[in-house]
């Protein structure tokens, strides 16, 4: 693999006991990075770990204490971070319906792990990334921009996420932490396979390039925003989703 310039960084990435997280644990680990898996399914962040040959942890992105106590395992472990990718979210499993008939108990707790968990995980991990001037970045959806219908949790919180984000990348600027996130659009992910019918040919013909997104189309847009590539690079939104968007 060329070089990123990510060789010996300190990397902690999010919902990576399967699908994407563990994708990008492993494209990180590739390029020469240190990486930390974290998940609320321990033994699936031992399995990606293994692969890596990395770390593995739980954690609990909606609590402070869970998120803190990763953030002093990480200082302890690797002395530091440079990168924190966050992607843990809940999206399998979610039942499509009208935005009158969404389940309040489901939307608040897509809420909390979608919206205040990315927050819970930068403010824990915020003095070791403002101290290695490092790198965020967080993981969106292609779905804010087209506006997926009967999905409204899963697109708004995945909007707020692009919204915090820029609000970050302004706050933390000063102290040379650069904050993007990266929105993919529908991706061949086990999740993704057992949400929709046909998920193959889903969306196929509103794209550009006819065919679907697999997670190694995906994985190079985290590595390019957390590597020097994108060193002025801050407050914005990487869309990788085949020319969906554009159509």
């Amino acid at each position: 693999m060329t070089d990123l310039g990510l060789s010996g960084k300190r990397v902690v990435v999010s919902g990576a006991a399967g699908g994407l997280g563990r994708a990008f644990a492993l494209a990180f680990a590739g390029a020469g990075a240190r990486v930390l898996a974290c998940d609320l399914n321990l033994a699936g962040c031992e399995e990606t770990a293994a692969a890596t040959g990395g770390l593995a942890a739980q954690v609990d992105v909606t609590d402070t204490a869970s998120c803190r106590a990763l953030a002093d395992l990480a200082q302890a472990r690797m002395g530091g971070v440079d990168v924190l990718v966050n992607n843990a979210a809940i999206y399998g499993g979610l039942e499509r319906r009208d935005f009158e008939d969404l389940d309040e108990e489901v939307w608040d707790r897509v809420m909390a792990v979608n919206v205040k968990g990315v927050w819970q995980m930068c403010r824990a991990f915020s003095p070791a990334l403002r101290a290695a001037k490092g790198a965020i970045v967080n993981i969106a959806s292609a779905t804010v921009f087209s506006g997926s219908p009967q999905w409204m949790h899963y697109v708004a919180s995945k909007g707020a996420v692009i919204g915090l984000s820029r609000t970050m990348a302004k706050e933390m600027g000063a102290d040379g932490v650069r904050v993007n996130v990266l929105a993919p659009g529908f991706t061949m992910t086990e999740a993704s396979l057992g949400l929709i019918e046909n998920a193959r040919s889903y969306g196929i013909d509103r794209a550009a390039l006819k065919r679907p997104a697999e997670v190694e189309d995906i994985v190079g847009g985290a590595l390019m925003l957390a590597s020097p590539l994108a060193g002025y690079m801050t407050g914005q939104t990487l869309v990788i989703d085949g020319g969906r968007q554009f159509i």
